[in-house]
């Protein structure tokens, strides 16, 4: 059974269909980046998977559970409960571009509410948890800081820890360097590798090409609400088949293609 499955998604805003019908699955322990132009649908996609953007039609499951609505055997979608919403979208962790920070909260203070509020962990439980995050993504020593005190790659890499300190089964990553200076992306990513080599499932959105390459199980490459390309990699990257695609490398990475 895949940690994610998607088949048929479909959300428009308005009149305007953002997802067409996109349907993918992913394996436990596998990566998949995810690229595209902006409007492509990714960001959409990865609110629909965790249920913060309701969707229209099609199907979602986390580790075979049913995320937002269930087929009824007349055909008709039934919405699962607001119960049965949250236990599964404690499973997965969703990390934005904005920190999303409580600029009064410490650092070990922003990882420790997940764990005390949604989870009621014993404080010094939650403590203890939030610390061993911290020292994992590298900011033991800045456990007791408040976020404006923090850099960019800094405050991201808590926001990480943050999602972490749930435990989830993936790790959805939308656009995490694309407000971070230039000097601050690769402290991020190196974050987001190690957890891949730890086995977490991830969806990652980025622009980071090389990073996607080096990271990456699985390309898929999205444009117009629908995916165009998807495969390893090598294949994907080095080889595109689509001229949508071949153009969006050359914008994003010029020197990548031998084009």
């Amino acid at each position: 059974m895949p940690m994610i499955e998607i088949k048929d998604l479909r959300k428009s805003f308005g009149g305007v269909e953002v997802l067409k019908g996109v349907g993918f699955a992913v394996d436990k322990g596998e990566v998949v980046v995810v690229l595209g132009p902006s409007g492509s649908g990714k960001s959409t996609l990865l609110r629909c998977i965790n249920l913060l953007e309701d969707y229209h039609a099609g199907d979602i499951r986390i580790d075979g559970a049913t995320v937002g609505y269930r087929a009824h055997a007349d055909g008709r979608r039934i919405a699962c409960s607001e119960a049965e919403n949250a236990k599964v979208r404690e499973q997965v962790g969703l990390v934005f571009q904005s920190f999303n920070l409580f600029p009064h909260r410490t650092a070990i203070e922003n990882v420790m509410m997940g764990p005390l509020h949604v989870r009621r962990m014993a404080k010094v439980q939650a403590r203890a948890l939030a610390a061993g995050l911290l020292d994992k993504v590298g900011l033991a020593d800045k456990a007791g800081q408040y976020p404006a005190t923090l850099s960019g790659g800094q405050q991201q890499r808590v926001a990480i820890a943050r999602a972490l300190a749930m435990q989830p089964k993936v790790m959805l990553f939308d656009e995490v360097t694309s407000a971070l200076d230039p000097e601050l992306v690769g402290e991020v990513l190196l974050v987001i590798r190690r957890l891949a080599d730890e086995g977490m499932t991830m969806i990652i959105v980025t622009h980071e090409i090389h990073f996607a390459r080096d990271v990456g199980d699985r390309i898929i490459f999205m444009d117009g609400g629908v995916i165009v390309e998807h495969g390893p990699p090598g294949q994907v990257l080095a080889s595109p088949s689509s001229e949508r695609l071949k153009l969006f490398l050359r914008r994003y990475q010029g020197d990548y293609l031998a084009v």
